[in-house]
């Protein structure tokens, strides 16, 4: 990512003369956007893959978005970070300034463990912009040999920049949203963290909802659902997560299990007692 996109924040992109910071903002009421790290097992010294998905955007559209995330740089690395069907739109090859700004871009810092995403585009064609759920991308990278088993977390955090250049104000937001009639309109932003588990992390005991086998029932289960829904070669469920998965009693696995457990998840129900 170029160091100018990360200053300017998250759709400079869309109004290439004008920093988004000198607009007035308007909350578009009620639309909420989840950010959701997944989880993924990986050996000390192995390799590793985590995707970062996209859920609930609403019908309008997301013309940007920009967010970093944070890792712990003594037991992770990253070495490369894949675009996801999601943000893999028309917008890649119809935004005529993508040349000079990409319209999918990152930036990887080792050193200090943190990596800087973000996604904007100037096309004007809202059926072009994010829409609905889905993969954002998938990051790649190893675990340092020697690393002790359990939980390595990657948290979702703002871009470090300040909210306007040269302000000393450090930025708090994850931007995400759009433009009309040159107002910025802005979603509300919902995150869920994940992690790296060091070791074989699968506790391989029944935990109705836990897909995904970490001992826990999170939206990250969910996730781990209807990916598995969308396409299993990709995604499988490992044996016991297929057992676990089984959320609405009915059989096969579908995606009124993934609502289960975000239901459980909202509190509605408890799926203990299921």
């Amino acid at each position: 990512m170029k160091t100018k996109r990360i200053v300017i924040g998250a759709m400079a992109a869309m109004m290439i003369s004008t920093s988004i910071c000198s607009l007035a903002t308007a909350d578009a009421a009620d639309d909420t956007v989840q950010i959701i790290v997944g989880t993924t097992t990986a050996k000390a010294g192995g390799a590793y893959e985590l995707e970062v998905s996209l859920a609930d955007i609403p019908s309008t559209g997301a013309q940007g978005v920009n967010f970093s995330l944070e890792f712990d740089a003594s037991v992770l690395s990253v070495t490369s970070i894949d675009i996801g069907t999601l943000a893999n739109t028309a917008a890649l090859s119809s935004d005529a300034t993508a040349s000079t700004l990409p319209v999918f871009d990152t930036y990887i810092d080792n050193t200090n463990g943190e990596i800087s995403l973000i996604w904007s585009t100037s096309n004007k064609d809202s059926s072009n912009w994010l829409q609905g759920s889905g993969v954002f991308c998938t990051i790649k990278g190893t675990v340092a040999e020697g690393a002790a088993n359990g939980k390595s977390d990657v948290k979702v955090i703002p871009v470090g920049r300040d909210t306007t250049s040269k302000s000393g104000v450090a930025n708090t937001d994850i931007d995400c949203g759009y433009f009309k009639d040159g107002t910025q309109v802005s979603y509300k932003v919902s995150t869920t963290d994940g992690y790296v588990e060091i070791g074989e992390g699968s506790t391989g005991k029944f935990l109705r909802g836990d897909a995904n086998c970490d001992g826990q029932v999170t939206l990250n289960d969910a996730v781990a659902i209807l990916q598995y829904v969308a396409l299993a070669s990709k995604y499988p469920l490992s044996e016991q997560g297929m057992k676990n998965a089984e959320c609405d009693l009915v059989n096969g696995i579908t995606a009124n299990d993934a609502l289960q457990i975000q239901m459980h998840d909202a509190g509605l129900i408890d799926l203990s007692r299921i």
